[in-house]
């Protein structure tokens, strides 16, 4: 075979459909596919979203489905931004194969997703959705009875340098330079400045005072890692039996964890209902980042057990000025946390809640948000959510759930297989050596008898 050599080409003016390279596509978006035919998606999704569009006036917009698949790929691609998953699925064919399109059409620009998102409210996201919980149930995977509750912090798309007061609208700047003049520092410079604001005392930042001017939904949070960003709040509401999540929320960054979980766990219910599901919310398995009376209250009021653990305090509570249903809750969950059952479920919230975090928000992108605005957060973070739960019925359907889990299935057979060749290897020559030991020690043996 002679040596090939890289020339410049030049494009034919005319080039035949049928000459194209054809794309074999991926088995996984394959199957999706598949997945997603049999139960009527697109048919569904244009239905949904035909208000919105005007009939016979202008050129045909993008299908709906396409849509949703490219937010779907920004999950399994683990993309975070728009333009990415534009980029990505013009480069790729069996992308491109995935969203219907030939090899001869173009795909859509990030703008494209933009105008469409704008037009499609955020009730059309949550029966979307719902309609995936729907082919869970459908296949018999959603149970719903016994569900876990915790929240984690997105990255908003803005800076703390873009906070100003929410009293006089002075930005960071203007502020220590006011509080440089009550001080007696007269027209300082930006170092003067600096070093004042770096020691001076009581130096606090609080979502009371201070809002960010680019994105004013955005709130002022602390970290995992300890840092100080402007976030907002994910709260999942997982089902510990199918390790679906049935309900993902996002709330403001500065709201307690106890004072959010009742709207999730209606969201979940109400998800539940648009499912056709069978299955209702029994028992919320929490942290005590939850705990609250009132919470717990609430709860029992609407049938629901809780395991919830309660932070060690000092003093003992006292129940003359809160309501008798407040303390019967208390009491009741007190007594099902102590018990075998709540060690259980507290260990399946660990291990069940944590890995939807680490798929959706580190493999899967989402936790640094490109958008600005609560409502459009939703969206998005709501369709990165679905798709999770798409890989979580194509594992249990067809043994694969993401796309990159084909590399590491055959790496895993390669590894399995030398292992066991190893170890057959190993097995026969300490077989053999035992034998030739067996066979030299006879004679010696023969002669220590005789």
């Amino acid at each position: 075979m002679a040596l090939g050599r890289r020339r410049a080409k030049q494009q034919d003016l005319w080039v035949a459909a049928t000459n194209l390279p054809q794309a074999p596509g991926h088995p996984f978006y394959q199957k999706l596919n598949q997945l997603l035919a049999e139960a009527g998606f697109d048919a569904y999704v244009e239905e949904l979203c035909r208000p919105f569009y005007a009939e016979k006036v202008g050129r045909p917009g993008i299908p709906p489905g396409t849509y949703f698949r490219m937010l779907f790929i920004g999950y399994f691609e683990g993309l975070d931004s728009q333009r990415g998953i534009a980029w990505r699925c013009s480069d790729s064919r069996s992308l491109q194969s995935f969203l219907g399109f030939l090899a001869d059409e173009a795909t859509p620009d990030h703008s494209s997703l933009t105008v469409i998102r704008q037009r499609l409210p955020e009730t059309v996201h949550e029966q979307v959705f719902a309609f995936v919980l729907r082919i869970a149930e459908v296949k018999e995977l959603l149970r719903g009875k016994t569900v876990a509750v915790d929240a984690t912090f997105l990255e908003a798309n803005a800076a703390m340098k873009t906070i100003v007061r929410r009293d006089t609208g002075d930005d960071w700047k203007a502020y220590v330079r006011k509080l440089a003049a009550e001080a007696g520092i007269e027209d300082p410079t930006d170092e003067e400045l600096r070093r004042f604001d770096k020691t001076r005392k009581d130096k606090k930042v609080s979502n009371e005072e201070w809002v960010s001017s680019s994105d004013p939904d955005s709130r002022i949070a602390k970290m995992k890692d300890g840092t100080t960003h402007l976030a907002y709040k994910a709260e999942h509401a997982v089902d510990l039996k199918s390790n679906l999540v049935l309900a993902a929320e996002v709330h403001a960054a500065d709201r307690a964890d106890n004072a959010t979980m009742m709207d999730t766990v209606l969201s979940a219910q109400i998800n539940l209902v648009r499912a056709e599901a069978t299955a209702d919310i029994k028992e919320v398995v929490a942290d005590k980042g939850y705990h609250k009376a009132e919470t717990l209250s609430a709860c029992a009021a609407a049938g629901i057990r809780t395991y919830i653990p309660e932070a060690k305090k000092q003093q003992r509570r006292r129940w003359t000025d809160k309501p008798v249903a407040w303390e019967r809750a208390y009491r009741g969950n007190h007594r099902r946390v102590h018990g075998r059952r709540s060690k259980a479920l507290q260990r399946l919230r660990s291990e069940y809640v944590e890995r939807t975090f680490a798929h959706v928000c580190e493999t899967g992108g989402a936790r640094r948000s490109w958008l600005r605005g609560l409502v459009k957060v939703s969206k998005r973070y709501l369709m990165q959510v679905a798709a999770h739960n798409l890989g979580v019925m194509m594992r249990k359907l067809f043994g694969i759930g993401t796309p990159r889990s084909l590399q590491g299935g055959f790496a895993a057979l390669f590894a399995w297989l030398s292992f066991r060749i190893f170890i057959n290897w190993t097995s026969m020559r300490q077989h053999q050596r035992f034998a030739l030991s067996r066979r030299y020690d006879a004679p010696v043996r023969l002669l220590n008898v005789a």
